[in-house]
């Protein structure tokens, strides 16, 4: 499946979590993270996650398409990534 990661956190908790997301999916702007994962890899990736955030103030919400089939991809302005997967 292909997932679309946005996350807002706490400043004390952005690099352990930009870490996480790191291992992966690919970064594509600040707190935005994409690629496609499996379903056991994203099991973790949400595992290490809960070890880190805080429910009652981080938000992370995680978009999960089946394929990227019929979806298309704009982007205005500065390209903050180097790989373009959809």
């Amino acid at each position: 499946m292909y997932i679309i990661a946005v996350y807002d956190v706490h400043h004390k908790r952005v690099t352990k979590v930009r870490k996480v997301f790191k291992k992966y999916l690919f970064s594509v702007q600040n707190s935005v993270f994409e690629g496609n994962i499996t379903d056991g890899k994203l099991k973790r990736l949400k595992n290490e996650l809960s070890k880190i955030v805080d429910v009652n103030y981080d938000s992370i919400c995680l978009y999960k398409l089946q394929s990227t089939k019929y979806t298309s991809k704009e982007e205005i302005g500065v390209v903050k990534h180097f790989i373009n997967i959809i």
